[in-house]
């Protein structure tokens, strides 16, 4: 077993260990490489300008911190284009495939950059440029590899001239399209390999070889080799996707267990039911399990006596319940109630979020699936869905309500922060007072809340337009609370100045608190979102090109709710 993880930078002790196994694969797999190349990478980690490049680097953990694979791509924003520098396997590591899972992960992440295509080298398969027969054996393995995913030299041009007259095995050029039918023009190429060979290598190629070599390419578009060792058309697709592209899809499984039957409450297992009945047609979704989690990422967020209550009311509670906070001891909070019972408005905000035996289980199953779908990006997923039940965004650090116990897209939220700044952008019609409390101090963390405003819309008391942060975190809390009645062109004028601010953030990661009940005729909403509104404010949100995780919240419409939730995924993936 083995995962694959992606490495930001250099700053955790966990990524400096992972970063000093690649460097040590590096050296064994090409000793003949200068000292000052060995140490390139985290040096490029931490400096990219310096190197005129972003680097994307990806391992394989065969277990935690043992690394059995990297691949080192490197990004050109301005030039939109991708270079891969190392795709290696760590001797008798054992790991077959593993290559080409995580060079698939690069053209996905590729494909979300929007760049022309990936390229890179390989060291040729013709005899005259490659006499020794073993070696050229090799070179043809390699070549093999790649034409599987769509990737040949790129045909007529100097390329592969020798930098030192007698040198053997020159590289070919090699394009990856990333399956589109998108070749580079003439200009578009000769810019893309000046950029490679300067800074690449400049200090072995003089301005008149570089000079020799651009110039050789005078095909507009560019020309391809075609195929000598795979006819079959790539890459695998599933349902007409690349299976990569897939929405990662985890479910709370054991949400049913937490079901309150009394007659008007509205948080009730069968609306998973509906949203699955929509989604699993779909072909976007690529359905995975939960992992177990420790506590430790739930006491991260919440208050250890917060979570010790929780546990204990729900496994000493004699039924399956409901019981619902009925006292509220604010005047004298530094003595909570001996009795269990009485004490639940101690850590609650409402008296409609009822406590059952089986509410703690099924909020940790919660967690668990959302930790797993944040766990996803980490492993290359882009995109993933915690479809989840009960929801969290309106639970605190200490307290509970709104139907929310834990709050799941926190948790996710402080789990991803380790790797990089976070966006948790709440679009349920209810505000997000949990992530507002749990994150209103830093500024690692931006929290963006579109919601019915406070005078009118639970809960009431938080989601005011002021309300922007306190001490690190100013400035990092941002709520837009809406009017009663809106339609669907009204609430994306907001999500757009939203997205403004998320872009000007820069995050490596966004987790969408999501949540349907801005749907028309939802029975805990007033605004008037169609199907289609969801489809474009998906497309809004995934034209960001950021790794996302989506939490479901509410949402409470069955009749819809699955259609709803189907458009929005539809725009996201197609943003």
């Amino acid at each position: 077993m083995f995962r694959i993880r992606r490495i930001f930078d250099d700053l955790s002790p966990g990524s400096r260990v992972l970063i000093e196994q690649v460097v040590d694969i590096l050296e064994r797999q090409f000793p003949g490489l200068n000292h000052d190349e060995y140490r390139k990478i985290p040096d490029m980690l931490s400096n990219p300008v310096k190197y005129q490049f972003r680097p994307i680097l990806y391992v394989s953990e065969k277990k935690r911190y043992t690394v059995g694979a990297f691949a080192l791509m490197l990004h050109d924003p301005s030039l939109g284009f991708c270079y891969l520098d190392y795709l290696s396997v760590s001797p008798g590591s054992g790991s077959r495939g593993i290559g080409g899972i995580l060079y698939d992960n690069l053209r996905r992440e590729a494909r979300l950059l929007d760049v022309v295509g990936i390229f890179f080298e390989c060291l040729p398969d013709d005899p005259a440029l490659s006499p020794d027969p073993l070696i050229r054996k090799q070179n043809q393995a390699r070549l093999r590899f790649y034409e599987r995913f769509g990737a040949y030299p790129v045909a007529g041009t100097r390329y592969e001239t020798p930098v030192k007259p007698g040198d053997t095995d020159p590289p070919y050029l090699m394009f990856d399209g990333l399956g589109r039918n998108r070749l580079p023009g003439r200009d578009n190429i000769r810019r893309i390999v000046k950029a490679i060979l300067h800074r690449k290598y400049g200090d072995v190629c003089g301005p008149e070889y570089i000079r020799n070599v651009v110039d050789s390419f005078t095909d507009d578009p560019i020309r391809l080799r075609a195929p000598r060792y795979v006819k079959s058309a790539p890459p695998v697709t599933v349902w007409g996707i690349p299976e990569s592209r897939l929405i990662t899809l985890v479910v709370n499984e054991r949400h049913t267990i937490h079901h309150v039957r009394e007659r008007g409450y509205v948080e009730a297992p069968a609306r998973i039911g509906s949203i699955l009945k929509q989604l699993e047609p779909s072909g976007l979704f690529r359905k995975v399990k939960a992992r177990p989690f420790s506590e430790k990422y739930i006491l991260a967020v919440h208050e250890r006596k917060y979570i010790d209550y929780f546990k204990a009311v729900c496994r000493r509670m004699q039924s399956l319940g409901p019981l619902y906070p009925y006292v509220f001891p604010v005047r004298n909070a530094a003595r909570p109630p001996r009795e269990l019972s009485v004490r639940a408005g101690y850590f609650c905000i409402d008296t409609f979020t009822p406590l059952s035996r089986e509410a703690f289980t099924a909020a940790r199953g919660a967690v668990d699936a959302t930790l797993s779908g944040a766990l996803s990006l980490l492993e290359g997923a882009t995109l993933a869905y915690a479809l989840v039940r009960p929801p969290g965004h309106h639970a605190e650090r200490g307290v509970f309500g709104g139907f929310c116990y834990f709050n799941n897209n926190a948790i996710a939220a402080d789990y991803l922060s380790r790797y990089g700044r976070v966006c948790i952008l709440d679009i349920d019609f209810h505000h997000g007072n949990g992530q507002q409390d749990i994150f209103y101090r830093r500024r690692d963390v931006l929290t963006i809340s579109l919601h019915g405003h406070p005078n009118f819309a639970y809960p009431y008391f938080s989601g005011f337009r002021e309300e922007r942060g306190e001490g690190d975190g100013v400035g990092f809390n941002i709520n837009y609370p809406l009017p009663e009645n809106i339609n669907g062109e009204v609430y994306r004028s907001y999500l757009g100045r939203a997205l403004t601010h998320i872009r000007r953030f820069r995050p490596l990661f966004l987790v969408v608190a999501f949540g349907t009940d801005t749907a028309k005729n939802d029975p805990t909403g007033s605004w008037l979102l169609s199907a289609a509104d969801f489809k474009a404010n998906g497309k809004l949100i995934g034209a960001l090109k950021l790794k996302t995780l989506c939490v479901h919240e509410g949402g409470y419409d069955n009749r819809v709710l699955g259609s709803n939730v189907k458009n929005f995924f539809e725009g996201l993936f197609e943003g």
